[in-house]
């Protein structure tokens, strides 16, 4: 498919959600990506992703039935460029 031209981190949906939800990203070029999960006290909850990705888009399922209700922090890094959004678990 095509590449996208830019380096993007899309809301979760569903959001809120309960159990699990999807975050799309997208990266321009190859390079070391991480997408993780934060509490509000910037505590890592869940890394969902950590490795070396080609460009392109992505899909990843965060699955929260081990976490508590609340709103959590999803932080994508590729490279240089980094990206935060809010999820919110409702149990």
């Amino acid at each position: 498919g095509e590449l996208p031209n830019g380096f993007s981190l899309s809301q979760n949906y569903p959001n809120p959600f309960n159990p699990s939800t999807t975050i799309e990203f997208a990266i321009p070029k190859n390079d070391f990506v991480t997408l993780k999960v934060y509490d509000l006290l910037g505590r890592e909850v869940s890394t969902l992703v950590s490795e070396n990705l080609n460009a392109g888009s992505y899909k990843v399922r965060f699955d929260g039935a081990l976490h508590a209700s609340g709103v959590y922090l999803y932080k994508l890094k590729a490279g240089s460029l980094s990206m935060i959004k809010k999820l919110s678990l409702v149990k």
